[in-house]
C-alpha cells in the first residue's frame, strides 16, 4: 500500500517536473539561437545574422521584437532597404509597446536618408529621430535645413531638441546661418537660450563671432549677458578683449569676471599690467587670485615679498599656501625667516598648515623666540596627524 503511494507520488512529481524541463530547454534553445545570431552580427556575416533573426522573429518569444529589429537592421546592411523599411513596419504593428520601436524610427530615418529622402524633422514625433533628422539635412541639403531650424529654435520644442538644434546650426558658418546665430545672441529667443547661442559662438570661434560678441557686450545692459560674453572670450582664447575689458570695464562685478577669466588663460603678461596700474586693494587681490588660477608663483612670491600693503602680502601668502607645497613651500619658509612683520608671519603658519607642510611648522615650533608664533605653530602641529608632529607633542609633555 505504501510502495503503491509513494509510486503515484514519484509519478505525479515526474509529470510535473518533465515539462519544466522541457520548458527550460526551450528557453535555453531560443537564447543559443539569438546569442549565434548576434555573434554574426559583430562578425558582419548579415546574411547569416538575416537568416538566423528571420526564424527568431517568427517565433513568440521574448526576443521576438528584437529579432524583428535586428533582422531590419542586417536587410539595411545588405543593401535590401525596401525590406528592412517593411521590416519595420512589422515590428510597428506587431510590437507596438516595444521599446525597440525607437530605435527601428532611428534606423528608419539612417535607410531613408540613404535612399535619398529627406526626412522632415519637424514631422517627427520622437525627439532623437527629430534630432538625427535634421543633423542629416543639414548635411546634404543646408539651404533647406537653416529655416527648418530657425523654425524649431522659435518654437515650443523641447529644450534638448532647441539645445542640439543651436549646436547644429553653429556649425554651419554661411552669413545665413551667422544671422540667425547673432539674433538668438542678441537676445531675440529666451534668455537660456540666448546664453547657450553665446557660449557656442565662443565655442566655434571666428574674427566675424569675435566681433559679433563684442557688438552685444557693447549694446546689451544685461549684467547676466555680459558676464557670459566675457566667459565666451575665455572659452575662445580672446586674451586682448578680455585684458581690455579689464582695464575699462566700470562695472566692478564685470571687471573682476574679466580678471578671473585672463587667470584661467594664465595671461600673467596682462595681469602683471593690470596689477601695476591699478590702485585698488579688492582689484589686486583679484588679480593676486588670477595669479593663483594661472599657476603664476613668481608673481605671488614678489608680491609676498615686496607688496607694500600688508593685506596684499598676507593675500599673497594665503594663496601661495594653497598652491600645494612642492610648488610653494621653500618659497614660505624663506619668507617666513626673513619677515619682520608678525601679521605676515602668521599667514605664513597658516599656509604651512594647509600645505601640510609638518618639517618647517616643527623647526619654527622648536626655534621661534616669539611665545605668540611659537604658540601658533604648536596650534597648527597639535592639529596635524603625522608621526612627526606626534612626537613633538609627547617631547612637550615629558618636559
Amino acid at each position: 500500500m505504501i510502495r503503491t503511494t509513494l509510486a503515484g507520488l514519484v509519478a505525479g512529481l515526474c509529470l510535473l517536473i518533465v515539462p519544466t524541463i522541457a520548458q527550460t530547454s526551450g528557453a535555453s534553445a531560443a537564447d543559443a539561437a539569438y546569442n549565434k545570431a548576434v555573434s554574426a552580427l559583430d562578425a558582419k556575416q548579415w546574411q547569416a545574422a538575416l537568416t538566423a533573426f528571420d526564424e527568431l522573429s517568427k517565433q513568440a518569444g521574448p526576443r521576438a521584437d528584437a529579432s524583428q529589429y535586428w533582422k531590419a537592421y542586417a536587410q539595411s546592411r545588405l543593401g535590401q532597404r525596401d525590406a528592412a523599411l517593411a521590416s519595420i513596419a512589422a515590428l510597428r504593428k506587431s510590437h507596438p509597446s516595444s521599446r525597440w520601436v525607437n530605435d527601428a524610427g532611428a534606423l528608419e530615418v539612417e535607410i531613408r536618408q540613404a535612399m535619398g529622402q529627406a526626412v522632415s524633422p519637424e514631422a517627427a514625433a520622437d525627439e532623437d529621430i527629430k534630432l538625427m533628422a535634421l543633423n542629416g539635412l543639414m548635411q546634404s541639403d543646408p539651404e533647406r535645413a537653416l529655416p527648418i531650424l530657425q523654425k524649431l529654435l522659435t518654437s515650443s520644442q523641447s529644450p534638448r531638441v532647441k539645445e542640439r538644434a543651436l549646436f547644429v546650426l553653429s556649425q554651419n558658418q554661411t552669413p545665413k546661418a551667422r544671422q540667425i546665430m547673432g539674433e538668438l545672441a542678441r537676445g531675440t529667443a529666451n534668455p537660456e537660450l540666448q546664453r547657450q547661442a553665446i557660449r557656442n559662438l565662443s565655442i566655434f570661434h571666428s574674427k566675424e563671432n569675435g566681433q559679433l560678441l563684442s557688438e552685444i557686450y557693447a549694446s546689451n545692459a544685461s549684467v547676466e549677458v555680459k558676464r557670459e560674453i566675457v566667459r565666451g572670450m575665455m572659452i575662445s582664447g580672446d586674451k586682448e578683449r578680455l585684458a581690455a575689458l579689464a582695464k575699462a570695464e566700470k562695472d566692478p562685478t564685470l571687471r573682476k569676471e574679466a580678471i578671473r577669466q585672463l587667470g584661467v588663460l594664465g595671461d600673467q603678461k596682462s595681469l602683471s599690467e593690470l596689477y601695476a596700474a591699478d590702485a585698488s586693494t579688492e582689484n589686486r587681490k583679484e588679480i593676486l587670485q588670477a595669479f593663483m588660477m594661472g599657476g603664476a608663483v613668481d608673481r605671488l612670491t614678489e608680491a609676498a615679498n615686496n607688496e607694500k600693503d600688508p593685506a596684499l602680502r598676507r593675500k599673497a601668502v594665503q594663496l601661495l599656501g594653497v598652491m600645494g607645497q612642492e610648488k610653494t613651500g621653500d618659497a614660505l619658509v624663506k619668507l617666513y625667516n626673513k619677515e619682520s612683520d608678525t601679521a605676515v608671519k602668521k599667514q605664513v603658519l597658516e599656509s604651512l598648515f594647509v600645505q601640510g607642510n609638518v618639517k618647517p611648522l616643527l623647526e619654527i615650533a622648536r626655534k621661534e623666540r616669539d611665545p605668540g608664533l611659537r604658540k601658533e605653530a604648536v596650534q597648527k602641529l597639535s592639529l596635524m596627524k603625522s608621526p612627526e608632529s606626534t612626537e613633538f607633542m609627547m617631547e612637550l609633555l615629558n618636559k
